[in-house]
């Protein structure tokens, strides 16, 4: 289990997709809602921003958004945008490894968790695979993910639906997605 306090590692760099070097543009929805789900989620993000194959490119402002599922603690949820030169499969590999070393234990569908990523967007591509489906096929129905994504990557455009995120988050009621106040 990764120790939050511990985790001191910079992030965020000017390795991106225009330079060639990371060619694919990425979109991850993070979330919690056990322990401390702030530190929780700026510790993934380093996490994920210090891998050899990502860069962190934005990362939309944190959100409270009421739990989906069964009774259970609020959210906090983000998006970020990464550039990276895996492919789907194995970007999904990293996402599942951070959650794991993050103490994620796939119990219940909709059930708490101390961290969820998921890999919402890579670039246009349409992909239907057993373990994995891009864009993630809940992505034009939460608000909660479509908000912060908004934040970040407003133009990019949904490759089934063909509509800009922008778009997207227009269609549905956001009231329940609400700016976490700090302080």
């Amino acid at each position: 289990m990764v120790d939050l306090h511990a985790f001191n590692a910079s992030y965020g760099d000017s390795r991106n997709i225009s330079s060639g070097e990371f060619p694919h543009r990425v979109a991850v929805g993070l979330g919690s809602n056990l322990g401390d789900s702030y530190a929780i989620l700026e510790a993934a993000l380093k996490q994920l921003a210090v891998q050899p194959d990502i860069s962190l490119q934005a990362q939309s402002p944190t959100y409270q958004t009421v739990a989906v599922g069964p009774p259970q603690p609020n959210y906090l949820n983000l998006c970020a945008l990464f550039a990276t030169r895996l492919t789907p499969d194995r970007f999904l590999q990293v996402l599942l490894q951070t959650e794991t070393q993050f103490g994620r234990v796939r119990r219940e569908r909709w059930g708490p968790r101390l961290l969820d990523l998921d890999l919402l967007l890579f670039d246009d591509l349409i992909l239907k695979k057993p373990n994995l489906q891009i864009p993630h096929p809940r992505l034009r129905e939460r608000a909660f993910v479509l908000v912060p994504l908004s934040d970040i990557a407003p133009d990019w455009v949904e490759p089934v639906s063909q509509l800009s995120i922008r778009d997207l988050v227009r269609q549905l009621d956001c009231a329940g997605v609400l700016p976490l106040q700090i302080g």
